[in-house]
């Protein structure tokens, strides 16, 4: 062993290419970024499995980043992938002094870093994050993990792992806001209703495009923006059309995770229509930055502030329409869960 500075190792599907590529898993970077600077004297090192879509090795924030370019390709591919991580391991397992690893999502990091772990009698966790929790994931299957090495995002993933799994983590560890990202707000509240998200299937923006249609006839001219890209940019469009929006909803595109925050301070009503979530960060952010959340799906069994849940269309209608027609006088900060906190609590289970 060469070094001897205590390090964690963190096993990715994907990691920013640089320190300007925000968009890429921006709650996982969050926390990445602010374990470093909480903890300055743990050598942090990420192996990126597909993304960037390159080998490489290199710094971001502090942070030792080892990229394999997997592209998401074939078996054969992924196969080579393996054999490169788990020499890659091999070789930072004799230069440094690994306290564990860590893999974010069930899937062949976790595969890759329980194996190894197991061999090398390393502590190993795996933090699931959302649709990994669903029925026919097969690295379940193939890993069998115990409940002391899974850690839910939340309330609610942990009781999916537990319905489909008969495995219940020991752990429930959601991801917090970084405060320190909210620049000063001018208090202008000039966005009604803002959404972001990849736009895909699962996020039923389709269903917020629906509920605009009617608040239209209670408040002519209503401001929605959506932040974010996807496959169903163009059938999104269609609808706007349809329901003859064009002047009341904007698509920005994929925005930098400093500009949707910016638009979430200017924001009343954030709206997050996802049919499955293990924990939108961006509710978190968007009650940070003083609006109030609107979504389907409950993430803890606390109550919290300002975030308001209903379980179909009507009923998300019926409450945005009445937080219009009743803005909230209050737009303080609301702060359930801080990175610092998720920083802290991880760090316990390697010391």
């Amino acid at each position: 062993m060469t070094e001897a500075g205590k390090t964690l190792v963190i096993l990715s599907p994907g990691f920013p290419k640089d320190e300007a590529d925000t968009a890429c898993i921006p709650p996982q970077q969050v926390f990445v970024k602010n374990l470093k600077q909480n903890y300055p004297d743990l050598n942090v090192i990420v192996l990126a499995f597909e993304y960037p879509f390159y080998s490489s090795q290199y710094q971001w924030n502090g942070v030792t980043v080892i990229s394999f370019g997997g592209r998401n390709k074939g078996k054969l591919v992924r196969l080579r992938n393996w054999v490169r991580i788990w020499l890659t391991l091999q070789r930072l397992n004799k230069q440094y002094q690994i306290i564990g690893l860590l893999s974010f999502w069930i899937s062949d990091c976790a595969f890759v870093a329980n194996a190894f772990a197991k061999k090398n009698n390393l502590k190993h966790f795996c933090w699931i994050l959302g649709q990994d929790a669903k029925p026919g994931n097969k690295y379940f299957r193939r890993i069998k993990p115990d409940g002391g090495s899974l850690i839910a995002l939340s309330d609610f993933i942990s009781k999916e792992i537990n319905k489909n799994y008969s495995v219940k983590p020991a752990r429930v560890i959601p991801v917090g806001i970084d405060a320190k990202l909210f620049s000063c707000s001018s208090g202008e509240r000039d966005i009604d209703i803002l959404a972001a998200g990849s736009l895909i299937p699962l996020k039923q923006f389709s269903v917020l495009i629906n509920i605009v249609g009617i608040l239209n006839v209670y408040f002519p001219g209503i401001k929605v923006v959506i932040c974010g890209d996807g496959p169903e940019r163009e059938s999104l469009n269609e609808m706007v059309k349809e329901h003859r929006l064009e002047n009341n909803v904007q698509f920005t595109g994929e925005l930098p995770h400093q500009s949707v925050l910016e638009l979430m301070q200017r924001t009343k009503i954030f709206a997050h229509p996802s049919a499955y979530e293990g924990f939108g960060v961006v509710c978190l952010e968007a009650l940070y930055a003083g609006a109030q959340v609107v979504s389907f799906v409950r993430p803890m069994d606390c109550k919290i502030k300002n975030w308001h849940f209903t379980n179909s269309q009507d009923g998300m209608l019926n409450v945005i329409k009445e937080l219009l027609e009743n803005p909230a006088s209050d737009n303080n900060p609301v702060t359930p869960f801080l990175i610092d906190d998720t920083c802290k609590s991880i760090m316990e289970l390697f010391d």
